[in-house]
């Protein structure tokens, strides 16, 4: 096994732990993905990743980590990791205040790590059965070290949506687009993903995220895209 695959797999490993700790509120899941090449060519990619989500009186605790990564004949083409941490409060049915505070770091990106802060307010804008539809806005602070051993702090505007819809009884579509915007540089993620339930609580996972960051040191790309399919187990 690489030693790009064993430190992908922690973040696995350690969610996979969290399954025997179930408590009334508490749901997640945990996905995991590779995919593996031999002969004329020797590659390897993969993608691991874990979801919490705490509910209790008014509110909702999310936790989420994730790492991928790729090699192609021993080299390492790609290595990323986030964390993320997001309380929610009920105002009514409709309507909540958030925090949150994030991490990432892409070996491969003009940003060695990026660490965001911020509140702000959200609302449901369609909650049904089939279709969840959330919009949130707020302000905070973003601490960024550069390639070049440089490093930006600066305050943000922060504006994301997330759009689930289930297409059958069996697989949902979803879409998720965070704009962090700044003086110094405005970032945005944007997600596609596709879920099919194969049987149980195991599902495939077909997911397309792109990364972008106006401003980056010269040498660097502004954009990074990640495409993944995944095994996922919901509990």
């Amino acid at each position: 096994m690489s030693s790009l695959l064993k430190r992908a797999s922690i973040v696995a490993l350690v969610a996979s732990a969290s399954l025997g700790a179930s408590a009334e509120g508490l749901s997640g899941k945990v996905s995991f993905g590779y995919l593996g090449t031999s002969g004329n060519s020797e590659s390897s990619s993969v993608n691991a990743a874990t979801a919490l989500s705490y509910e209790q009186d008014r509110w909702t605790h999310n936790f989420d980590a994730a790492a991928l990564g790729a090699e192609d004949t021993g080299e390492t083409t790609a290595e990323a990791y986030s964390l993320g941490l997001k309380s929610d409060w009920a105002i009514n049915d409709s309507s909540y205040l958030f925090g949150l505070l994030s991490w990432d770091k892409d070996k491969f990106s003009g940003y060695d790590q990026q660490i965001s802060q911020a509140v702000g307010y959200g609302r449901n804008l369609i909650n049904t059965d089939r279709t969840q539809w959330n919009a949130e806005i707020g302000a905070g602070a973003r601490q960024s070290d550069l390639r070049d051993g440089s490093s930006e702090s600066e305050t943000i505007l922060r504006a994301a949506t997330d759009y689930t819809v289930a297409l059958t009884e069996t697989s949902e579509f979803n879409a998720t687009l965070a704009i962090e915007a700044g003086e110094e540089n405005t970032a945005t993620e944007s997600l596609l993903a596709i879920k099919a339930r194969l049987i149980g609580d195991l599902a495939l996972v077909a997911s397309y995220r792109v990364r972008h960051n106006s401003e980056v040191p010269a040498g660097s790309e502004k954009r990074d895209t990640f495409t993944a399919i995944s095994l996922e187990y919901a509990f």
